[in-house]
């Protein structure tokens, strides 16, 4: 059976990823490959290195360095843009799995077997339809933005906006653009620090720290991982296990929900060990391993007409789909539609629109998106919310709902389904990720290679894996800042005079969520009311952009442009001389 594969498929250029000068030539370079899917692999790097090497043997030792450096400065963003989440076949079998769990011992809230059926023993027709909606990688403003043109304007049964899971990376990220969103209601999820598959511990465990310390996330909130590439191993599990997250969400699942040897299962515990991706993750499954109380939550693919033979993860909408040589939006919206059903008239496991924002954003330059792409988008989740009992969100809602499952007549006792805004006056003047109190009061940490603001104060050199909470710069003339402590709310903390503004009496949120039900009363959500076209406008939305955090530096677009028509004129010289 086919091991999942890496791919790239759009480039996604993170704004500070190398210097100006290389980032101009980069960026100009690989804009010639929009929707085109790359294989990339170290070997290949390699390969491509050493005839680098051959054809140059014979140039003296400076312009050989000159040449060395633009040719890694052009493929260095490859690395990173590898594009996780794509796979081309099962990565597992029930043989492989050889998964047994006892039932009668195995009991919710904290041990639950991998099984099709919903949990708690409720019939299908009782349990609602969840659409997890996530996303990996930096945050920015335009992978907010991204985000934000597909969720913003749409409600949940209950009037309730939406939430998501952010899987985040910290190389690139604007820091207090994590804070807003948290305090929005989004989950913040852990993705490693640098982005490197079959993580270190540093790497998952410096993540936490940073977030923490820098975004003002408690550490109990930080629930969740992903790993970049999907690409983890038996000992990133133990790792998180180890660090006490609550949850994985990298394996995947690989069979359609009518195949009898479907591993579309509900999220489980490693109790009994992995039940997923037994083909392509070595030591795992067969009772392997054993992780009480820790969850797996699968990321379950869509299918063309191809069947098991034609599965979609990641970005479903950047694939040919059906064998086509290019991508076809109405066939994507047809695949998607079909494997929703049969989701929703089976046994209702969740489905997952798994993204990359950066390959969406209409913001951000270089990236060339289709607004017929971005509709079809829109037009799946308003079909979709037009059936009942269907609701978009995060990773944090849904497990809570699989650890205490209620039929769809008492969703209203589920508080993690809930809209709940903290109490704040507008007025104020404090740095808590509610933009219109936190104006003016951002530290900008200017490094060369990926500028940031943060309500925390800036450090003294960048974080790393092996110092990813380094010493506050503190200005003349200022106080150090103050990190979150655990007994304080992210919205209610001050962290420049350190102190939380209301007391655990005090402090409040305004629950904004309707009543569901009775007699079928608001069982569906709102979408964008648009319908599905080739050409048209994109639904208008409040870009989530933060007041003075500005997440492109200063120059870069002009830069841009510059790189393009250099990039056009010397990759010919180029490939020419190759």
């Amino acid at each position: 059976m086919s091991k999942p594969q890496c791919r790239i498929r759009v480039v996604r250029l993170p704004p500070f990823f190398l210097a100006p000068s290389c980032q101009l030539l980069v960026a100009g370079t690989l804009s010639f490959f929009p929707r085109y899917c790359l294989k990339f692999s170290v070997s290949g790097f390699l390969g491509l290195l050493s005839l680098f090497l051959d054809r140059s043997k014979h140039t003296n030792s400076m312009t050989r360095f000159a040449t060395l450096s633009l040719f890694l400065a052009l493929l260095a963003p490859l690395g990173v843009l590898a594009q996780d989440g794509g796979i081309s076949g099962t990565t597992t079998s029930a043989a492989a799995a050889g998964y047994s769990c006892d039932s009668s011992k195995c009991k919710l809230p904290d041990c639950n077997c991998a099984s099709t059926s919903p949990p708690g023993g409720l019939n299908p027709s009782d349990v609602p339809q969840f659409i997890v909606f996530t996303a990996d990688d930096a945050i920015q403003s335009y992978t907010l933005d991204s985000v934000n043109q597909f969720l913003a304007q749409r409600k949940n049964p209950n009037g309730c906006a939406p939430k998501m899971t952010y899987f985040t990376s910290l190389n690139y990220t604007n820091y207090t653009l994590v804070t807003d969103w948290f305090v929005k209601g989004n989950e913040i999820a852990d993705h490693t620090m640098t982005h490197v598959g079959s993580p270190p511990a540093e790497e998952i465990n410096g993540n936490l720290i940073a977030l923490n310390a820098l975004a003002g996330i408690p550490l109990s909130s930080i629930k969740g991982f992903r790993a970049p590439f999907l690409n983890y191993s038996r000992e990133t599990l133990q790792i998180l296990h180890d660090s006490q997250f609550t949850y994985d969400s990298s394996a995947v699942s690989s069979i359609p929900v009518g195949d009898p040897g479907t591993d579309a299962y509900w999220p489980y515990t490693l109790d009994n060990g992995m039940a997923n991706n037994c083909l392509s993750v070595p030591n795992t499954c067969k009772g392997e391993p054993k992780l009480p109380g820790f969850w797996e939550i699968p990321m379950y693919a869509f299918f063309d007409n191809a069947g098991v033979a034609g599965p979609h993860l990641m970005d479903p909408w950047l694939d040919t789909a059906n064998g086509a040589n290019k991508v076809n939006d109405s066939a994507t919206l047809e695949y998607m539609q079909k494997t929703f059903t049969a989701h929703y008239n089976g046994n209702r496991q969740p489905i997952g629109l798994y993204t990359h924002p950066i390959h969406l954003s209409t913001t951000y330059p270089g990236v060339n998106v289709a607004n017929s792409t971005i509709n079809m988008i829109n037009a799946f989740l308003d079909w979709a919310q037009q059936q009942q009992n269907v609701w978009i969100v995060s990773n944090e809602q849904l497990l809570e709902w699989v650890r205490n499952p209620v039929p769809v007549s008492q969703l209203d006792q589920v508080s993690a389904l809930k809209c709940t805004t903290p109490q704040v006056d507008k007025s104020m003047k404090i740095c808590n990720g509610i933009p219109e109190n936190e104006e003016g009061l951002l530290s900008h940490c200017a490094f060369s290679d990926f500028p940031f603001y943060t309500c925390y104060g800036c450090p003294s050199v960048e974080p790393t894996p092996n110092n990813p909470n380094p010493a506050q710069q503190v200005p003349d003339g200022e106080q150090a800042r103050f990190r979150l402590p655990t007994n304080c709310s992210t919205a209610f903390w001050d962290p420049v005079k350190g102190q939380c503004i209301c007391s655990s009496t005090t402090c409040s949120f305004t629950d904004n969520s309707r009543t569901i039900g009775p007699n079928g009363a608001n069982l569906t959500g709102g979408g964008t009311g648009g319908a599905f076209a080739s050409a048209g406008a994109t639904p208008t939305y409040v870009p989530f952009n933060n007041n003075g955090a500005s997440s492109l530096p200063l120059g870069v677009v002009p830069a841009l442009v510059l790189g393009c028509i250099g990039a056009f004129l010397g990759s010919f010289g180029i490939i020419a001389r190759l």
